[in-house]
């Protein structure tokens, strides 16, 4: 093979490697990274050196133009994922393998040469909504038919959240606003956030998957008739901000679910579920600069099933 047959080949190898993507599956934390150091064929035994380690992979690899997917890596999933396959959970291959079914079937994001510090936070959040999103659809999808009309309870359920998260935001109007819907499911509390944003009384920005998770979840409180509710947390435009010294205000209303719908709350209501400390129930103080005001009334849509 010539000199000049050698550079072609070695050109085309790094073209093709750059059409090839990556996946890589990160232990996030100190105690999934604990997990894994029972393992012989591990090779780290400091968490914060592996994460400067792959960190300056996945830079390497986006220096190359190879676009990398990031997942987690869930020890206790890892262990019963080799046990399934019949797989030596003690073997690189092992690890290797999961990566890429975690990547196939789990929350990922991708990187794009920012820390690791920065991304992993993401990454987690990602991972609570897509498991809040998977416990919530099989609680809906356990619900059935209404026994006395035939009414398919998941599907009602998901279009009376729907309606209430359409009729919430114009009720909430221009801003951007940061929602929390937390329900009381059977297993973990289901817990679904949403971002939306408008301007000059045009429509929200939103993005679908946020979306599409806070419905079911908030679906799912009402199709079960599980406490829960929904906080608001709102910062006006700029322009129609009340402001303070220290450059504005945002306010915070509530929701509770009763009778499968939301209720507004007070503003002692708002002011005491925002100040306590959901762990351990002792007063919050206040945070500076935040307003509390009683939640906005919605409508219950007509039509929908609500009469059982």
């Amino acid at each position: 093979m010539t000199a000049t047959s050698r550079h072609t080949d070695r050109t085309a190898h790094r073209a093709l490697r750059r059409e090839v993507p990556s996946t890589a599956a990160v232990l996030a934390d100190e105690r999934d990274f604990t997990a894994m150091r029972r393992y012989r064929t591990f090779p780290f035994d400091d968490h914060g050196s592996y994460l400067r380690q792959m960190e300056k992979l996945l830079r390497t690899l986006t220096a190359q133009g190879v676009l990398t997917t990031l997942s987690l890596f869930d020890p206790a999933a890892y262990e019963t994922y080799c046990a399934e396959l019949d797989l030596d959970p003690d073997r690189p291959e092992s690890r290797t393998r999961y990566a890429a079914e975690a990547a196939r079937t789990g929350a990922t994001v991708t990187y794009e040469g920012e820390p690791l510090s920065s991304l992993l936070p993401l990454l987690v959040e990602e991972a609570d909504r897509r498991a809040a999103w998977d416990h919530a659809t099989a609680l809906l999808a356990r619900t059935g038919n209404c026994a006395e009309c035939g009414t398919d309870l998941a599907r009602a359920a998901f279009a009376r959240a729907t309606h209430a998260v359409q009729q919430l935001l114009a009720s909430l109007g221009d801003g951007s606003h940061h929602l929390v819907c937390s329900i009381a499911a059977d297993g973990p509390p289901l817990l679904a956030v949403l971002h939306a944003t408008a301007r000059d009384g045009a429509p929200p920005g939103l993005t679908e998957t946020e979306t599409l998770g806070f419905c079911t979840v908030l679906a799912t409180g009402l199709a079960l008739r599980a406490p829960g509710g929904i906080v608001a947390r709102s910062t006006t435009a700029p322009t129609d901000r009340v402001t303070t010294a220290d450059g504005g205000r945002d306010t915070v209303r509530g929701w509770s679910l009763r009778d499968s719908w939301l209720r507004p709350l007070s503003t002692a209501e708002v002011f005491t579920a925002y100040c306590t400390d959901a762990d351990t129930g002792e007063p919050v103080p206040p945070e500076h600069g935040v307003d509390y005001a009683p939640g906005l009334p919605l409508t219950p849509p007509p039509g929908t099933h609500d009469h059982h």
